[in-house]
This record gives C-alpha cells, structure tokens and sequence, in this order.
C-alpha cells in the first residue's frame, strides 16, 4: 500500500521513470502498473515458495458455498429491476463478459429466512429496528398466504433463474403465534417455545417448505429449525430463542415426522452452533454444548442421527475464534479431530460475517469496501475448509444496510430504491465460490519456503474430476509480493489461468501461464489459479 513505501524511495534522487519502477517493484506490480500473476518484478522482498500438489491425496468434497437473504432481501427484493437484477448477477451468476471477467461471484446455495411474523407486528413486535423484523407467510387466522415474503421470494427465483440449485430455509424464531410470550425474541434467556407446542412448529416449517415449492417452484433441500441456540436472544434486538440440547432433538424428531407426513426430501441440519467451539465441548453454556456427542452418538439420550430426514452434517458458526490466528488454527483441528470420530458426519461452516475486534487485528465496526477486511475474510474461509474440512462455508448478509462490516454488498437504507456498493469481501469469497463447485475434491497442498505469523502465504486446491479442472486459491497478506513455484503430483495441468482480487481488482483475469514457476502473487492479494488437468 503507498503509506507503507519505504523513505529509501527519494524521488527527487530519481528520474520519474525509474521512481516509478521502483514504486511498482514496491508493490509487485509489472511495468505496465498491473497486480496480478506474472513476471517477476525483481524486488529484494520478494519470498520464493514451492506449492507442492498431491491429487492423490484427496480430503473433503465441497457441498456448496452460500449466503443468506436476511434481513435486507425483504425490501431490495421490490426494488427497480435493474438494480435488483444487477445485485443477484452479483451474488449468483457463472457467467463472463466477453474479457473473461465473471459477473458475479456464482453462490451454490442460498438461505432463504422464514420470518416469524414481527413484520404484521409493527412496532408491537418490540424489534424496534424494521429491517430486522421478518415476515411469515402464516396469517394471524391460522391461514397461509404464499404472496408474503414476495421481495425475498424475487430472489428465491433470481438464484434459481441463474443456476442455483440448492436452497435452505431457516427460522431464527417460531412463529409469534406458537411463541410462550407472543413476540419473536425471548424473555429472560428462556427458550420461547413449550414443548407441546413442537409439533405445531413442524407442521409449519413442513407447511411453508411444501407451499414454497407448490406455489413457487422452489424445493427446499435443507431446512435449519434453529439457530445459534447457545445466545439469550432476549434484548429484542431482532428474531430469536434459546434452546436446550434435550429441547432440539425434540424438535427434530417433530419435524422429521412433519417432513416424513408430506413425503418431502428436504434434510434437516443441526445445530447452528452460535461458536464452533460447542461442537466439541460444552464450554461455557451447560445442555447447549457438546452437540456433536448430543446429536450424533448413540449413547446420548438426544441422539437423532438414525432418523431419515437428519442430514449428516453438524453445523456451526465461526464467530469469536478466527483470532489469533494460532488459537483458530488450534480450534478448527479439535473440531475436525471431532467430526472424523463420527463416521460419515460433516462439518457445515454455515454463518460468518465479520464481528468484534478479533483479538485487536480487525474490528467488525464500520462499512469498508476495500481490501483488508477481505484478505481476513479470505484466512477465515481458509482454515475452515483447510484446518477444519469444512465441505460448505456461509456468509451471513448478503445484502447490508449497516455501518458494520456484515455485507457482501451494501445498500443505501431504503425500501424503495437506492445505491449499492460492491465490496472486496464479496469478491474474496468470489475466488472459492466462483470457481470451486459444488463436488469438487480439497487435495493436499504443502507449501515450503513460507514467512512466518499472519504474513505467510496461504492456498490450497481443488480438483473437479467432473470439469477435469484443479483451482488453486492463493492468499499473501502481506506488503511485498511472493514467488511461487508450482509443483504438481500425479496429474499433469495445462491452461493455468489466474484471476486476482486486490484493491483495484475483483476477479479480474489474467494472461493464461505456461509455466508453473516464478509465479509472482502481487501483495495484499487473492488469486485463484483455474487450469485444466490431465489425471
């Protein structure tokens, strides 16, 4: 970055030509001024690594990379449909221009949110912000009305209209007429939802998925009844309900038979986890910890696994452990060490957005579009899918209003019309999601020659046997650039074409490489290597 150039640089010692080249030494750029993979630019801090790829040894095979529509979708959804159209070409679309540059960042999945009706609630619901209200489709007679919920529901068709395939539908609360105190937020910590009244919460969820699909076209593939039940949820500050372990596995069991009933093939994914860290331990929150031995052993009174409609997947969010980096790392292998002991079980990373001060080294507050908060991002879905295995990762926004770095895309706080505003971190999640597709193989990678601390080079790789193809994604969070040499194990590849993300690049692709060394990866740079492969 230019504050950072070193005071060696003079430039009234220089010719403007040659402070030039220096400057783009500096930053490891070509002569031309570009960022992206390429010759050398012969700068003394350049650190020489060897990627080394082994296609022989094969880890996790990717389910789908997914964001949600909460809350925002419900108001954008109604806007012009230029600006709608060109918001969901972002998120969803696979196609390229005529340069080869991808319009959007190709999601393989969408969270669809089912309201619990504080929106008919108006200010009664005491959600006092209106974008965090939600919708339902259910009527306060007992009635359903599928045209509710129609911005989200635009999007909903927009995803699919653009090749998604796969969909989730999540409450964050049971509907305010099943609730123990009437709103869609908890009183006192305590769960909102009696346990006689389980059954009437599947039969809506079952309800709203069949109707979705009746009505809309749209199936549901996985339905998440509830949602980080480890928080209190009881500030009002938007939909939400603690529960118990005991009190999932009863809802599970509700909602299987709701799902069974209608002979619906929508699976049902637990828990949620409010912090990975629930997963394999109990930690700080007694019957809402453990969830992995709750869920899935056969010795736990909860135990569902064995139920048809259960998927083998436990899901948990990656807030509050991405820093240090170190402590991650140390999480993510005790939670990966975890979900191998259960044969066959999953690991969904299944929401993140960017929240406290991460241990000083990023803070959540604030909007900022720009590349730094899109190379922690980048780290964070590295070590989930690499440390942690992760087979799917899930943004939580996809569409924000708020000063908060919570947002792929950003929107003026308008119902009606308004700007939007792409940002580095939809385009960071863009070189996983864009390029690594659903069924697509993590291979081994082992990088040698790296730097040290939260400067070191990372990547890993892909390969899709189906599209004959292996993506390399590569992060270098630092200041100076890195030379990389490529090596590959039991494959040959030909047509390596990267595609680099930096402050002044989204996705933007770059002269195909004939040669798989002196790679050079600019600084403060993603790129993702996308070649054909022979095996």
């Amino acid at each position: 970055m230019l504050k950072a150039i070193p005071r060696v640089l003079n430039k009234s010692a220089l010719t403007t030509s040659c402070f030039l080249f220096a400057l783009f030494a500096f930053l490891g750029c070509t002569d031309d001024g570009s960022t992206g993979a390429g010759d050398d630019p012969s700068t003394a801090a350049t650190v020489k690594v060897t990627a080394t790829i082994d296609v022989t040894k094969r880890f996790q095979k990717i389910d789908n990379f997914a964001a949600s529509d909460a809350w925002s979708c419900q108001f954008v959804g109604n806007w012009p449909e230029n600006k709608k159209n060109a918001i969901a070409d972002l998120l969803f679309s696979t196609d390229a221009d005529a340069n080869g540059q991808p319009k959007g960042i190709g999601l393989s999945m969408w969270r669809f949110n089912m309201g619990a009706g504080s929106t008919q609630q108006g200010e009664g619901s005491g959600i006092k912000d209106e974008w965090r209200r939600a919708e339902s489709f259910l009527e306060s007679d007992g009635s359903y009305n599928w045209q509710r919920q129609a911005g989200q529901v635009w999007f909903l068709k927009a995803a699919q209209a653009r090749g998604v395939s796969k969909f989730l539908g999540f409450p964050n609360s049971p509907t305010v007429n099943l609730t123990r105190n009437g709103k869609a937020y908890a009183s006192n910590g305590t769960p909102n939802l009696d346990p006689t009244k389980f059954e009437a919460f599947s039969d809506y969820l079952a309800d709203v998925i069949q109707g979705v699909q009746r009505v809309h076209g749209i199936t549901m593939n996985y339905i998440s009844p509830v949602n980080e039940p480890q928080w209190d949820w009881s500030d009002g500050g938007q939909e939400g309900t603690p529960f118990m372990n005991e009190e999932i596995a009863g809802i599970v069991r509700a909602l299987n038979t709701s799902l069974a009933r209608r002979n619906l093939p929508t699976k049902i994914d637990i828990a949620e986890a409010g912090k990975i860290d629930y997963l394999y331990q109990q930690a700080d929150k007694p019957n809402r910890g453990n969830q992995i031995d709750a869920f899935f052993s056969k010795s736990s009174p909860h135990y569902v696994a064995d139920l048809p409609h259960v998927s083998k997947v436990i899901s948990g969010h990656s807030y509050f452990t991405t820093s240090p980096n170190d402590q991650a790392i140390a999480n993510r292998k005790r939670l990966a060490d975890k979900v191998a002991s259960v044969p066959g079980l999953e690991f969904w990373q299944s929401e993140y957005c960017i929240l406290g001060d991460n241990a000083g080294e990023i803070d959540g507050n604030k909007r900022a579009l720009g590349i730094d908060p899109a190379i922690y991002l980048a780290r964070v879905i590295h070590n989930d899918l690499v440390v942690a295995n992760a087979t799917a990762w899930q943004w939580w926004l996809a569409i924000s209003p708020y000063n908060y770095k919570d947002g792929l895309i950003y929107i003026d706080q308008n119902k009606t019309d308004g700007n939007y505003y792409q940002s580095k971190m939809l385009w960071a999640l863009g070189n996983y999601s864009r390029f690594i597709r659903p069924g697509a193989e993590r291979v081994d990678l082992q990088v040698a020659g790296n730097g040290k601390g939260n400067d070191a080079l990372m990547a890993s790789a892909y390969l899709d046997t189906d599209q004959k193809k292996l993506v390399l994604v590569a992060i270098n969070p630092s200041i100076f650039p890195v030379q990389m040499n490529m090596q590959l194990k039991g494959a040959t590849l030909t047509n390596l074409k990267p595609y680099v993300t930096s402050e002044k690049e989204s996705l933007t692709p770059g002269t195909s490489i004939d040669k798989q060394d002196n790679i050079t990866l600019a600084p403060r740079s993603i790129i993702t290597f996308v070649a054909d492969v022979q095996l």
